[in-house]
Protein backbone atom coordinates (compact mmCIF):
# COMPACT_ATOMS: atom_id res chain seq x y z
CA UNK A 1 0.00 0.00 0.00
CA UNK A 2 2.83 2.35 1.09
CA UNK A 3 4.30 1.56 -2.00
CA UNK A 4 1.27 2.74 -4.69
CA UNK A 5 0.58 5.58 -2.34
CA UNK A 6 4.23 6.92 -2.60
CA UNK A 7 4.28 6.74 -6.60
CA UNK A 8 0.44 7.62 -6.78
CA UNK A 9 1.30 10.86 -4.94
CA UNK A 10 4.51 11.28 -7.14
CA UNK A 11 2.76 10.61 -10.55
CA UNK A 12 -0.03 12.60 -9.44
CA UNK A 13 2.15 15.63 -8.51
CA UNK A 14 4.08 15.54 -11.71
CA UNK A 15 0.90 15.30 -13.99
CA UNK A 16 -1.15 17.77 -12.37
CA UNK A 17 2.32 20.65 -12.57
CA UNK A 18 3.17 19.57 -15.74
CA UNK A 19 -0.35 19.91 -17.36
CA UNK A 20 -0.66 23.28 -15.52
CA UNK A 21 -3.76 22.78 -13.51
CA UNK A 22 -2.12 23.32 -10.22
CA UNK A 23 1.04 25.37 -9.50
CA UNK A 24 3.92 23.91 -8.14
CA UNK A 25 3.22 25.69 -4.53
CA UNK A 26 -0.62 24.01 -4.43
CA UNK A 27 0.36 20.64 -5.31
CA UNK A 28 3.36 20.45 -3.03
CA UNK A 29 1.19 21.25 -0.29
CA UNK A 30 -2.40 19.52 -1.28
CA UNK A 31 -1.08 16.45 -3.04
CA UNK A 32 0.54 15.32 0.21
CA UNK A 33 -2.25 15.87 2.43
CA UNK A 34 -4.33 14.30 0.58
CA UNK A 35 -2.53 11.03 0.51
CA UNK A 36 -1.00 11.22 3.56
CA UNK A 37 -4.98 10.99 4.59
CA UNK A 38 -5.74 8.47 2.06
CA UNK A 39 -3.19 6.44 3.83
CA UNK A 40 -4.67 6.89 6.95
CA UNK A 41 -1.72 9.01 9.09
CA UNK A 42 -4.22 11.74 10.12
CA UNK A 43 -3.24 11.40 13.60
CA UNK A 44 0.94 12.19 12.74
CA UNK A 45 0.52 14.76 9.62
CA UNK A 46 1.21 17.55 11.77
CA UNK A 47 4.16 16.36 13.05
CA UNK A 48 5.36 14.66 9.76
CA UNK A 49 5.07 18.29 7.60
CA UNK A 50 6.74 20.24 10.88
CA UNK A 51 9.94 17.97 10.56
CA UNK A 52 9.95 18.22 6.83
CA UNK A 53 9.70 22.11 6.77
CA UNK A 54 12.38 22.18 9.53
CA UNK A 55 14.86 20.04 7.52
CA UNK A 56 14.54 22.55 4.86
CA UNK A 57 14.39 25.63 6.77
CA UNK A 58 17.88 26.62 6.98
CA UNK A 59 17.91 26.26 2.69
CA UNK A 60 14.96 28.68 2.43
CA UNK A 61 16.56 31.70 4.82
CA UNK A 62 20.14 30.40 2.84
CA UNK A 63 18.19 31.27 -0.58
CA UNK A 64 16.09 34.20 0.44
CA UNK A 65 19.22 36.59 1.64
CA UNK A 66 21.03 34.75 -1.12
CA UNK A 67 18.32 36.37 -3.52
CA UNK A 68 18.56 39.80 -1.73
CA UNK A 69 22.27 40.22 -1.84
CA UNK A 70 22.22 39.34 -5.68
CA UNK A 71 19.52 41.45 -6.09
CA UNK A 72 21.47 44.57 -4.51
CA UNK A 73 24.43 43.87 -6.31
CA UNK A 74 22.51 43.43 -9.85
CA UNK A 75 20.75 47.12 -8.60
CA UNK A 76 24.70 48.41 -8.07
CA UNK A 77 25.48 47.41 -11.47
CA UNK A 78 28.34 44.66 -10.50
CA UNK A 79 27.29 42.25 -13.09
CA UNK A 80 26.98 44.64 -15.90
CA UNK A 81 30.76 45.25 -17.02
CA UNK A 82 30.68 41.42 -17.64
CA UNK A 83 27.19 41.67 -19.79
CA UNK A 84 29.35 44.32 -21.96
CA UNK A 85 32.01 42.03 -22.33
CA UNK A 86 29.72 39.21 -23.30
CA UNK A 87 28.13 41.17 -25.66
CA UNK A 88 31.21 42.68 -27.26
CA UNK A 89 32.13 38.98 -27.98
CA UNK A 90 28.67 37.42 -29.29
CA UNK A 91 27.27 40.20 -31.21
CA UNK A 92 24.35 39.14 -31.01
CA UNK A 93 24.55 35.36 -32.19
CA UNK A 94 22.47 33.16 -30.09
CA UNK A 95 24.81 30.26 -30.77
CA UNK A 96 27.65 32.39 -28.93
CA UNK A 97 25.34 33.16 -26.27
CA UNK A 98 23.98 29.63 -25.16
CA UNK A 99 27.85 27.95 -25.40
CA UNK A 100 28.83 31.04 -23.36
CA UNK A 101 25.94 30.10 -20.90
CA UNK A 102 27.18 26.78 -20.86
CA UNK A 103 30.71 27.14 -20.36
CA UNK A 104 30.05 30.06 -17.69
CA UNK A 105 28.04 27.56 -15.86
CA UNK A 106 30.77 24.88 -15.72
CA UNK A 107 33.18 27.27 -14.41
CA UNK A 108 31.23 28.19 -11.39
CA UNK A 109 29.58 24.73 -10.65
CA UNK A 110 33.46 24.27 -9.83
CA UNK A 111 32.04 25.29 -6.29
CA UNK A 112 29.86 22.22 -5.88
CA UNK A 113 26.59 24.81 -4.91
CA UNK A 114 23.64 24.99 -7.67
CA UNK A 115 22.37 27.92 -5.86
CA UNK A 116 25.68 30.24 -6.67
CA UNK A 117 25.84 28.73 -10.39
CA UNK A 118 22.29 29.75 -11.07
CA UNK A 119 22.27 33.03 -9.40
CA UNK A 120 25.34 34.51 -10.88
CA UNK A 121 24.99 32.60 -14.37
CA UNK A 122 21.38 34.04 -14.34
CA UNK A 123 22.39 37.38 -13.66
CA UNK A 124 25.41 38.11 -16.23
CA UNK A 125 23.23 35.89 -19.19
CA UNK A 126 19.49 36.71 -18.67
CA UNK A 127 19.78 40.12 -19.87
CA UNK A 128 21.52 38.98 -23.47
CA UNK A 129 18.50 36.41 -23.82
CA UNK A 130 15.89 39.47 -22.88
CA UNK A 131 17.23 41.80 -25.37
CA UNK A 132 17.90 39.27 -28.11
CA UNK A 133 14.62 37.90 -27.50
CA UNK A 134 15.54 34.62 -27.10
CA UNK A 135 14.06 31.47 -25.15
CA UNK A 136 15.23 31.71 -21.66
CA UNK A 137 14.39 28.06 -21.46
CA UNK A 138 17.86 27.37 -23.29
CA UNK A 139 19.57 29.21 -20.19
CA UNK A 140 17.75 27.28 -18.34
CA UNK A 141 18.62 23.67 -19.52
CA UNK A 142 22.21 24.13 -20.26
CA UNK A 143 22.84 26.23 -16.71
CA UNK A 144 21.08 23.20 -14.45
CA UNK A 145 23.04 20.59 -17.23
CA UNK A 146 26.31 21.69 -16.47
CA UNK A 147 25.02 22.08 -13.00
CA UNK A 148 24.23 18.37 -12.72
CA UNK A 149 27.55 17.04 -14.17
CA UNK A 150 30.09 19.66 -12.28
CA UNK A 151 28.16 18.46 -9.00
CA UNK A 152 29.86 14.96 -9.03
CA UNK A 153 32.87 16.80 -7.40
CA UNK A 154 33.71 15.31 -4.36
CA UNK A 155 32.37 18.91 -2.56
CA UNK A 156 29.16 18.86 -4.76
CA UNK A 157 27.32 16.44 -2.51
CA UNK A 158 26.13 13.10 -4.51
CA UNK A 159 29.78 12.19 -4.76
CA UNK A 160 30.26 12.06 -1.21
CA UNK A 161 26.90 10.52 0.25
CA UNK A 162 27.62 7.52 -2.46
CA UNK A 163 31.06 7.06 -0.94
CA UNK A 164 29.61 7.30 2.47
CA UNK A 165 26.71 5.12 2.16
CA UNK A 166 29.42 2.22 0.59
CA UNK A 167 32.33 2.94 2.83
CA UNK A 168 34.76 3.86 0.01
CA UNK A 169 36.64 6.72 -0.64
CA UNK A 170 35.47 9.59 -2.19
CA UNK A 171 38.45 9.93 -4.34
CA UNK A 172 38.39 6.18 -5.42
CA UNK A 173 34.81 7.45 -7.02
CA UNK A 174 35.65 10.54 -8.06
CA UNK A 175 38.99 10.27 -9.75
CA UNK A 176 38.38 7.66 -12.72
CA UNK A 177 35.06 9.36 -13.12
CA UNK A 178 36.65 12.69 -14.61
CA UNK A 179 37.32 11.49 -18.35
CA UNK A 180 33.51 10.05 -18.15
CA UNK A 181 32.41 13.93 -16.86
CA UNK A 182 34.80 15.58 -19.95
CA UNK A 183 32.82 13.57 -22.12
CA UNK A 184 29.43 14.34 -20.71
CA UNK A 185 30.29 18.30 -20.48
CA UNK A 186 31.33 18.20 -24.09
CA UNK A 187 28.17 16.71 -24.88
CA UNK A 188 26.79 19.68 -23.07
CA UNK A 189 28.64 21.93 -25.08
CA UNK A 190 27.05 20.40 -28.42
CA UNK A 191 23.59 20.63 -27.12
CA UNK A 192 24.40 24.40 -26.55
CA UNK A 193 25.34 24.54 -29.69
CA UNK A 194 22.13 22.65 -31.38
CA UNK A 195 19.93 25.13 -29.07
CA UNK A 196 21.62 27.92 -30.31
CA UNK A 197 21.79 26.69 -33.90
CA UNK A 198 17.59 26.28 -33.74
CA UNK A 199 17.53 29.72 -32.38
CA UNK A 200 20.01 31.68 -34.21
CA UNK A 201 17.35 30.03 -37.24
CA UNK A 202 14.60 31.50 -35.83
CA UNK A 203 16.25 35.44 -34.90
CA UNK A 204 18.82 35.49 -36.97
CA UNK A 205 21.96 37.49 -35.48
CA UNK A 206 20.55 40.03 -34.18
CA UNK A 207 22.20 43.62 -34.45
CA UNK A 208 21.47 45.47 -31.48
CA UNK A 209 20.49 49.19 -31.81
CA UNK A 210 23.32 51.15 -31.61
CA UNK A 211 25.64 47.98 -31.80
CA UNK A 212 27.28 47.73 -35.35
CA UNK A 213 30.80 45.81 -35.70
CA UNK A 214 32.73 48.57 -34.55
CA UNK A 215 30.62 49.25 -31.21
CA UNK A 216 32.84 49.06 -28.67
CA UNK A 217 30.56 48.89 -24.88
CA UNK A 218 33.64 50.67 -22.82
CA UNK A 219 32.80 53.53 -25.28
CA UNK A 220 28.63 53.39 -24.73
CA UNK A 221 27.70 55.86 -22.49
CA UNK A 222 23.98 55.76 -23.64
CA UNK A 223 22.36 53.41 -21.18
CA UNK A 224 19.47 52.65 -23.47
CA UNK A 225 21.67 50.55 -25.39
CA UNK A 226 22.63 48.52 -23.51
CA UNK A 227 21.16 45.82 -21.28
CA UNK A 228 20.65 46.58 -17.94
CA UNK A 229 20.03 44.20 -14.70
CA UNK A 230 18.38 46.91 -12.36
CA UNK A 231 15.20 48.99 -12.84
CA UNK A 232 14.20 52.02 -14.16
CA UNK A 233 15.57 53.98 -10.88
CA UNK A 234 18.80 55.71 -10.25
CA UNK A 235 20.57 52.72 -8.52
CA UNK A 236 23.44 51.82 -9.99
CA UNK A 237 27.24 52.20 -7.83
CA UNK A 238 29.66 52.24 -10.18
CA UNK A 239 32.28 54.03 -8.05
CA UNK A 240 31.60 51.33 -5.68
CA UNK A 241 31.98 48.48 -8.44
CA UNK A 242 35.60 47.21 -6.67
CA UNK A 243 34.41 46.69 -3.57
CA UNK A 244 31.05 44.89 -4.63
CA UNK A 245 33.38 42.94 -6.73
CA UNK A 246 35.52 42.13 -3.40
CA UNK A 247 32.59 42.02 -1.05
CA UNK A 248 31.82 38.80 -3.41
CA UNK A 249 34.74 37.21 -3.62
CA UNK A 250 35.09 37.18 -0.33
CA UNK A 251 31.76 35.34 0.45
CA UNK A 252 32.44 33.16 -2.45
CA UNK A 253 35.58 32.12 -1.22
CA UNK A 254 34.07 31.80 2.68
CA UNK A 255 31.14 29.53 1.02
CA UNK A 256 33.75 27.33 -0.35
CA UNK A 257 35.71 27.53 2.78
CA UNK A 258 32.48 26.47 5.00
CA UNK A 259 33.75 29.35 7.14
CA UNK A 260 30.06 29.76 8.55
CA UNK A 261 27.16 27.86 7.59
CA UNK A 262 25.43 29.78 3.74
CA UNK A 263 22.26 31.04 5.26
CA UNK A 264 24.53 32.89 8.58
CA UNK A 265 26.98 33.97 5.64
CA UNK A 266 23.93 35.21 2.92
CA UNK A 267 22.40 37.14 5.75
CA UNK A 268 25.72 38.97 6.40
CA UNK A 269 26.61 39.34 3.12
CA UNK A 270 23.77 41.09 2.42
CA UNK A 271 23.34 43.17 5.42
CA UNK A 272 26.77 44.41 4.50
CA UNK A 273 25.95 45.02 0.45
CA UNK A 274 22.85 46.77 1.81
CA UNK A 275 24.34 49.34 4.00
CA UNK A 276 27.35 49.87 1.54
CA UNK A 277 25.64 50.69 -1.69
CA UNK A 278 22.60 52.05 0.34
CA UNK A 279 22.94 54.17 3.48
CA UNK A 280 19.42 55.91 3.07
CA UNK A 281 17.22 54.18 4.88
CA UNK A 282 14.14 54.37 2.58
CA UNK A 283 16.38 53.66 -0.30
CA UNK A 284 17.03 50.49 1.74
CA UNK A 285 13.70 49.70 2.18
CA UNK A 286 13.23 50.19 -1.81
CA UNK A 287 15.62 47.74 -3.05
CA UNK A 288 13.75 45.00 -0.25
CA UNK A 289 10.53 45.69 -1.66
CA UNK A 290 12.02 45.53 -5.10
CA UNK A 291 13.15 42.01 -4.97
CA UNK A 292 10.10 40.87 -2.37
CA UNK A 293 8.33 39.38 -5.02
CA UNK A 294 11.30 37.06 -6.31
CA UNK A 295 12.02 36.50 -2.51
CA UNK A 296 8.50 35.22 -2.00
CA UNK A 297 7.81 33.12 -4.97
CA UNK A 298 10.60 30.99 -4.45
CA UNK A 299 11.18 30.53 -0.44
CA UNK A 300 7.51 30.03 -0.41
CA UNK A 301 7.86 26.80 -2.69
CA UNK A 302 11.12 25.74 -0.47
CA UNK A 303 8.70 25.85 2.65
CA UNK A 304 6.25 23.62 0.13
CA UNK A 305 8.80 21.28 -0.47
CA UNK A 306 8.99 20.64 3.06
CA UNK A 307 5.80 19.53 3.37
CA UNK A 308 6.08 17.08 0.35
CA UNK A 309 9.22 15.62 1.54
CA UNK A 310 8.23 15.65 5.61
CA UNK A 311 4.96 13.54 4.26
CA UNK A 312 6.93 11.26 1.51
CA UNK A 313 9.68 10.42 4.01
CA UNK A 314 8.08 9.93 8.07
CA UNK A 315 4.89 7.69 6.27
CA UNK A 316 7.78 4.99 5.15
CA UNK A 317 6.92 5.57 1.50
CA UNK A 318 9.93 6.08 0.62
CA UNK A 319 11.45 3.01 2.01
CA UNK A 320 8.29 1.24 0.53
CA UNK A 321 9.44 2.33 -2.83
CA UNK A 322 13.00 0.86 -2.89
CA UNK A 323 12.24 -1.87 -1.39
CA UNK A 324 9.53 -3.04 -3.67
CA UNK A 325 12.08 -2.33 -6.66
CA UNK A 326 14.29 -4.55 -5.15
CA UNK A 327 11.84 -7.17 -4.84
CA UNK A 328 10.66 -6.57 -9.10
CA UNK A 329 14.50 -7.42 -10.06
CA UNK A 330 14.82 -10.81 -11.33
CA UNK A 331 17.75 -13.34 -10.18
CA UNK A 332 18.98 -13.09 -13.92
CA UNK A 333 19.54 -9.45 -13.82
CA UNK A 334 21.85 -9.45 -10.90
CA UNK A 335 25.08 -9.61 -13.02
CA UNK A 336 23.59 -5.98 -14.50
CA UNK A 337 23.20 -4.70 -11.31
CA UNK A 338 25.71 -1.89 -12.18
CA UNK A 339 23.71 -0.54 -15.49
CA UNK A 340 20.57 -1.37 -13.55
CA UNK A 341 21.56 1.05 -10.57
CA UNK A 342 22.61 3.99 -13.18
CA UNK A 343 19.55 3.76 -15.10
CA UNK A 344 17.30 3.50 -11.99
CA UNK A 345 19.28 6.79 -10.47
CA UNK A 346 17.23 8.64 -12.77
CA UNK A 347 13.51 8.10 -11.72
CA UNK A 348 14.47 7.21 -8.34
CA UNK A 349 16.92 10.62 -7.74
CA UNK A 350 13.75 12.20 -9.27
CA UNK A 351 11.32 11.14 -7.19
CA UNK A 352 13.13 11.37 -4.10
CA UNK A 353 15.93 12.85 -2.34
CA UNK A 354 20.00 12.31 -2.84
CA UNK A 355 19.96 11.12 0.65
CA UNK A 356 16.86 8.58 0.08
CA UNK A 357 18.32 7.08 -2.50
CA UNK A 358 21.97 6.97 -1.55
CA UNK A 359 21.84 6.37 2.30
CA UNK A 360 18.25 3.97 1.61
CA UNK A 361 18.62 2.57 -1.92
CA UNK A 362 22.20 2.41 -2.88
CA UNK A 363 23.52 -0.17 -0.06
CA UNK A 364 20.76 -2.62 -0.55
CA UNK A 365 21.45 -2.33 -4.51
CA UNK A 366 25.28 -2.55 -3.54
CA UNK A 367 24.89 -5.87 -0.95
CA UNK A 368 23.35 -7.50 -3.94
CA UNK A 369 25.74 -6.82 -6.64
CA UNK A 370 28.52 -7.88 -4.32
CA UNK A 371 27.07 -11.10 -4.54
CA UNK A 372 28.21 -11.38 -8.37
CA UNK A 373 31.37 -9.45 -7.92
CA UNK A 374 30.16 -5.83 -8.73
CA UNK A 375 32.60 -3.93 -5.82
CA UNK A 376 31.00 -1.18 -3.72
CA UNK A 377 33.06 1.63 -5.92
CA UNK A 378 32.12 0.09 -8.71
CA UNK A 379 28.10 0.57 -7.49
CA UNK A 380 29.19 4.13 -6.48
CA UNK A 381 30.11 5.19 -9.70
CA UNK A 382 27.27 3.90 -11.47
CA UNK A 383 24.58 5.39 -8.80
CA UNK A 384 25.96 9.17 -9.81
CA UNK A 385 24.46 8.58 -13.47
CA UNK A 386 21.32 9.96 -12.54
CA UNK A 387 22.89 13.31 -11.23
CA UNK A 388 21.45 15.66 -14.13
CA UNK A 389 17.92 14.31 -14.16
CA UNK A 390 17.89 14.76 -10.03
CA UNK A 391 18.38 18.05 -10.59
CA UNK A 392 14.85 18.94 -12.15
CA UNK A 393 13.01 17.48 -9.56
CA UNK A 394 10.76 19.23 -7.82
CA UNK A 395 12.32 18.24 -4.17
CA UNK A 396 15.47 20.17 -5.26
CA UNK A 397 15.15 23.74 -3.81
CA UNK A 398 17.71 25.26 -5.88
CA UNK A 399 15.77 24.38 -9.16
CA UNK A 400 13.02 26.94 -8.02
CA UNK A 401 15.89 29.71 -7.47
CA UNK A 402 16.77 29.27 -11.25
CA UNK A 403 13.48 29.58 -12.40
CA UNK A 404 12.41 32.35 -10.23
CA UNK A 405 15.34 34.38 -11.17
CA UNK A 406 15.23 33.70 -15.28
CA UNK A 407 11.40 34.27 -14.95
CA UNK A 408 10.24 30.91 -16.96
CA UNK A 409 7.67 28.54 -15.50
CA UNK A 410 9.00 25.28 -13.53
CA UNK A 411 7.08 23.00 -15.54
CA UNK A 412 7.61 24.17 -18.98
CA UNK A 413 11.22 24.02 -17.80
CA UNK A 414 10.86 20.64 -17.05
CA UNK A 415 9.23 19.36 -20.11
CA UNK A 416 11.46 21.40 -22.24
CA UNK A 417 14.56 19.77 -20.49
CA UNK A 418 13.52 16.71 -19.01
CA UNK A 419 14.55 14.51 -22.26
CA UNK A 420 18.07 16.18 -22.28
CA UNK A 421 18.53 15.68 -19.19
CA UNK A 422 18.64 12.20 -20.37
CA UNK A 423 20.34 12.30 -22.26
CA UNK A 424 23.04 13.23 -20.94
CA UNK A 425 22.88 11.13 -18.05
CA UNK A 426 22.56 8.21 -20.47
CA UNK A 427 26.03 9.69 -22.27
CA UNK A 428 27.59 9.50 -18.83
CA UNK A 429 26.80 5.92 -18.12
CA UNK A 430 28.30 4.86 -21.67
CA UNK A 431 31.34 6.87 -21.09
CA UNK A 432 31.71 5.19 -17.79
CA UNK A 433 31.05 1.91 -19.16
CA UNK A 434 33.57 3.16 -21.86
CA UNK A 435 36.44 3.78 -19.68
CA UNK A 436 35.49 0.45 -17.63
CA UNK A 437 34.16 2.24 -14.49
CA UNK A 438 31.52 -0.27 -13.58
CA UNK A 439 30.71 -3.63 -15.47
CA UNK A 440 28.15 -4.08 -18.62
CA UNK A 441 27.56 -7.38 -16.83
CA UNK A 442 29.63 -8.98 -14.29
Amino acid sequence: MLTALGFGMVLTFMYLIMSKRLSPLVALIVIPIAFALLGGFSAGIGEMMIEGIKKIAPTGVMLMFAILYFGVMIDAGLFDPIVRRILKLVKGDPVKIVVGTAVLAMLISLDGDGSTTYMITVSAMLPLYQRLRMNALNLTCVTILAGGVMNLTPWGGPTARAATALHVDPSDVFVPLVPAMAISLLGIIALAWYLGIRERSRLGIVTLPGHGADWNPDLDTDSDNLPTLADSEDTKRPKLLWVNAALTVALMTALVLGVLPLPVLFMIGFAIALVINYPDLAEQRRRIGNHAGNVLAVVSLIFAAGIFTGILSNTGMVEAMSRSFLAVIPDAWGPYLAVITAIASMPFTFFMSNDAFYFGVLPILSEAAGHYGITPVEMARASLAGQPVHLLSPLVPSTYLLVGMANVDFADHQKFTLKWAVLISLLLMVASLAFALYPFAA
